[in-house]
């Protein structure tokens, strides 16, 4: 058979033992223009009982395509490692690196697969081993959602808290794509959760941003740690305000003081839910003519924001703007209002 046609076969699933059987190492090792094996498409659909048992060895299993990636990838990314014999599982063949630094263990982890893994070969140092933008094995779990996979006794503080190239930890990296919940709740500590990377983002921040502000302990989303500003001056509330966050605060805690904090423009929380439509968020007690009226640097206030992008419905009948009388309709069509 052919080797495009072995790939097209396994790819489509139409390959029988029967027209497998008596293919030798030159056809299921054989390179497409991208590196590939059929045995590399076997590993990545499924299909392992078809490669002839004599052809699954470690050196086979280190094949890299041209991305570097060898069937050991492929089968944990699909999560047909079980079809490989355990013994072909070592520290050698899982750690081989992709051209971008990933590991076998990496794919592991962001696929949930770290089950497959023989656990006498996850420890804290192997959990460190990081890709080539610094991602460690459980900053990777933390982006697919996957630390609830994790064995429980390596999901511990020291680990978390190590950064990658852009200054995250994994509680950073969890926060930006939903994942806190999937840590045991005596792990989200201040400690961790107000940690900065260079550019001054908590893990609050990243929680906001994201829209995953829930996923904060409500006992830390107090007054000073939801001012805390960014290098770039951008606050936890602003963030919250932007994102439609607000309701994941205690309401008793939204007071006009959080609420009128200035970023770099002037702008308060208020301004900043005025434009996105959160205003519908802010305690009515809050919503008073003094603190709609406040101004940002270029004269703008939260209630020219809402009239101007049409938000009234979210604020009280009684700090609408009135209608013009008679007088001011007239000195408006005569240019002199």
């Amino acid at each position: 058979m052919d080797p495009d046609l072995l790939h097209a076969a396994l790819r489509e699933g139409t390959a029988t033992l029967e027209e497998t059987r008596g293919l030798g190492p030159d056809i299921w090792l054989h390179k497409n223009a991208s590196g590939t094996t059929p045995l590399h498409t076997a590993a990545k659909y499924g299909r392992l009982s078809l490669v002839p048992p004599a052809l699954l060895t470690a050196e086979n299993l280190l094949l890299k395509n041209a991305s570097g990636y060898t069937p050991l990838h492929h089968a944990f990314h699909a999560d047909t490692a079980f079809a490989f014999p355990e013994g072909l599982l070592t520290a050698e063949t899982l750690g081989t690196r992709s051209n971008s630094g990933y590991t076998v263990f990496h794919i592991a982890a962001a696929n949930g697969h770290l089950d497959r893994v023989p656990a006498a070969l996850l420890d804290s140092g192997r959990m460190l081993m990081n890709t080539d933008l610094g991602n460690t094995l459980l900053h990777e779990a933390a982006e697919a959602g996957t630390l609830n996979k994790v064995p429980p006794h390596l999901l511990c503080p020291d680990l978390l808290a190590t950064t990658n190239l852009s200054g995250e930890t994994v509680y950073h990296v969890a926060a930006l794509n939903g994942h806190l919940d999937q840590l045991p709740a005596d792990l989200l500590t201040a400690e961790h959760l107000l940690a900065r990377t260079p550019a001054g983002d908590t893990v609050l921040h990243a929680a906001a941003i994201s829209g995953h502000l829930a996923q904060i302990p409500a006992p830390l989303l107090v007054h000073d740690h939801l001012i805390l500003a960014s290098k770039a001056g951008y606050t936890v509330i602003h963030a919250a305000a932007e994102t439609g966050q607000l309701k994941a605060i205690p309401r008793e805690r939204l007071t006009a003081d959080l609420l009128l904090t200035r970023n770099e423009h002037g702008d308060t929380p208020l301004h900043a839910a005025a434009f996105e439509g959160h205003l519908d968020q802010v305690p009515i007690s809050v919503l008073t003519p003094e603190n709609l009226a406040v101004r940002n640097y270029e004269s703008a206030t939260p209630l020219q924001i809402a009239v101007h992008k049409g938000r009234l419905d979210q604020l009280p009948p009684e700090v609408h703007p009135k209608p013009p009388g008679v007088m001011d309709r007239l000195l408006g069509k005569l240019g002199l209002r």
